[in-house]
């Protein structure tokens, strides 16, 4: 049917042959087509910033290969920079921010958020004037726990130690850190609804390094909180939770957050993944290393997740981003076998 939008369909519950199909980070690097528009962009920020190029990078992996669901282009870590923390990007070593302090976060500033993000709004409306019809349009935030790790160490670390020690020596300045990021992120989220995303995905990229109760407390609260305010103002849109790293805490997530969609990393089992479908959506799990082996590695790793959960709701993805070094050619070839597929 004309106009379709068949990712919609899985995340209500359904079982479609062959599934959707998209790639996190499905505009980047590895396209040579990004990497000459990012070259004109100046700096990421600037990419992110700007409607134009955004719409233009985010359009790319769709016109190339087909995908039935297309990503905003923008970054998580545009949210602490439209509260009024200086972020950048350095070419080799990825976000930078300046530390913020426990004294620093109840000045996080709110009144010119909507109007900072105001560029990445009308981003979405522009995508989905010139998607076609039966593509997905998503919008994304990171999680709280997620953006916050980077706030608290102004960098990306291996393990998140010091978001980790700042939340135990400093638990009422982190809560209210966390806090101040779920109801932004929540209004965040919301505003790109209004501008035409058809669903969100929450990215909580660093929930694998918590211990239990901090997982509960940093992860699942804020989130359950985001959720909760996006759905009151907007109950039919699906909410795709991805908590990476999560392991067996994956089987009560969906059930505490209330998301719609779960999104699961490469880690995940198969047959987990089969349990976890009988609740709802699940998207994933091909580890993105096997789309760079390609060959026999990249044809058993989508055959076993075809088979496994192909017969239920099951949106086809990795179980991360697309790694820069990653050949088109196999990008190719993998949306020619998840398509082929009946």
């Amino acid at each position: 049917m004309a106009g379709k939008r068949i990712m919609l369909d899985v995340l209500k519950g359904e079982a479609v042959s062959p599934p959707p199909l998209w790639m996190m980070r499905q505009a980047g690097r590895y396209l040579p087509e990004y990497r000459e528009t990012r070259k004109r962009a100046g700096s990421f920020l600037d990419l992110c910033y700007d409607p134009d190029l955004a719409v233009e990078v985010t359009l790319q992996p769709i016109e190339r290969f087909g995908f039935d669901a297309s990503i905003l282009f923008s970054d998580i870590l545009v949210v602490p920079n439209a509260l009024g923390r200086d972020v950048r990007f350095e070419e080799g070593r990825g976000p930078i921010l300046k530390p913020i302090s426990a004294s620093e976060i109840p000045a996080l500033n709110g009144d010119m958020f909507h109007v900072n993000l105001q560029p990445v709004y009308e981003t979405v409306r522009r995508l989905r004037a010139k998607l076609p019809d039966e593509t997905t349009l998503l919008g994304f935030c990171g999680a709280p726990w997620t953006v916050a790790t980077y706030m608290i160490a102004g960098h990306g670390t291996p393990d998140q130690g010091p978001a980790r020690l700042f939340a135990y020596r400093e638990p009422e300045a982190f809560g209210q850190l966390l806090k101040i990021l779920a109801d932004h992120s929540a209004a965040y989220l919301i505003r790109q609804i209004e501008a035409g995303a058809d669903a969100v995905q929450i990215f909580d990229s660093w929930s694998g390094v918590l211990d239990e109760p901090s997982f509960e407390a940093f992860c699942v609260e804020p989130v359950a909180e985001i959720v909760r305010q996006v759905k009151a103002v907007h109950p039919g849109v699906p909410v795709i939770g991805f908590p990476k790293g999560a392991g067996e805490r994956y089987r009560d997530y969906r059930a505490k957050t209330d998301i719609t969609g779960l999104g699961l990393d490469w880690t995940v089992p198969l047959s987990m993944a089969k349990e976890l479908q009988r609740d709802g959506a699940v998207q994933g799990n091909l580890d993105p290393l096997r789309l760079v082996a390609g060959g026999k590695a990249l044809a058993d790793g989508v055959d076993a997740i075809l088979r496994t959960l192909g017969g239920g709701p099951l949106i086809f993805n990795l179980g991360h981003g697309i790694t820069p070094e990653t050949p088109v050619a196999h990008v190719e070839a993998m949306v020619k076998m998840v398509r082929s597929r009946r």
